[in-house]
């Protein structure tokens, strides 16, 4: 994909109209209405309960048996080798959230891990920060718009991509639209690893997310409200910059989840 002028107007065009239409957040100052808020944002939950029964479909009848197969093939050092490259290739994304929100530590952070891992680490292979105690942490276009004041929106669920609000749908988009490897040209090879990238990243989020989901569909009353629960704990958490250091470094980003786990209500 190339860069011109009308992507880039597309994007703003598209976090408009989303943005358009969030609820008026409470203020901070008012925790019990906040909370309130943060709980019933859901102003098209009948359309995206319908959206989520669609998921579910797919997701057994593909998505799930492909990451069971995927963890029966593979051992787990090649699995987390792979989950390791896919973190790697982040970077960018990672860095460009880093250096918008100010945060010069977590930046150099992020750009030694890249550097380190590059090279010593083989493309990523090996998470040669780790073992030196500089963990990786989860940034995107979403986590920025909220530092910078953004409200979250309304909440959506979108089939294959999972749960989301307006902010971080937009802020994925964005993500996408400047992704370096996205933005390098066009061709059959460049085809082929931007969609094996991506096809990876989703066979590797959902493997590590098997028993989380296995666990959410036999324990939960209601999976739809405990996804949506997790999906905005877990926002929180990344937004306040509390993602657990250890964890490996390819999430969903703004839409679906990341290898964090969902705990059922």
């Amino acid at each position: 994909m190339n860069s011109s002028p009308t992507r880039l107007l597309g994007c703003a065009a598209l976090a408009l109209l989303l943005l358009a239409g969030c609820a008026t957040r409470p203020p901070a100052d008012d925790p019990e209405a906040l909370q309130e808020f943060r709980e019933n944002n859901d102003p098209f939950e009948p359309a995206n309960r319908f959206m989520f029964e669609v998921n579910e479909v797919i997701d057994k009848a593909v998505l799930q048996p492909i990451a069971e197969a995927y963890r029966d093939l593979l051992p787990k050092p090649v699995r987390s080798g792979i989950r390791n490259v896919l973190g790697n290739l982040r970077t960018p994304t990672i860095l460009t959230g880093d250096l918008l929100q100010g945060n010069v530590t977590r930046a150099r952070e992020t750009l030694g891990r890249f550097i380190v891992n590059s090279t010593v680490g083989i493309g990523g292979i090996v998470d040669v920060g780790r073992r030196y105690d500089v963990h990786g942490h989860s940034e995107d276009m979403g986590q920025t718009f909220a530092v910078w004041g953004v409200g979250e929106g309304f909440y959506m669920f979108v089939p294959l991509l999972g749960p989301t609000t307006a902010r971080d749908l937009t802020g994925f988009a964005i993500d996408v639209y400047t992704n370096p490897q996205s933005l390098i040209g066009q061709g059959q090879i460049l085809d082929v690893w931007n969609y094996t990238r991506i096809g990876m990243t989703v066979v590797d989020t959902r493997e590590a997310l098997l028993e989380p989901f296995d666990m959410v569909r036999k324990t939960s009353l209601d999976p739809y409200a405990t996804l949506r629960s997790a999906y905005r704990q877990r926002r929180t958490f990344e937004i306040l910059n509390k993602d657990g250091p250890g964890g490996p470094v390819a999430p969903a980003g703004g839409v679906g989840f990341g290898q964090g786990v969902l705990e059922p209500q």
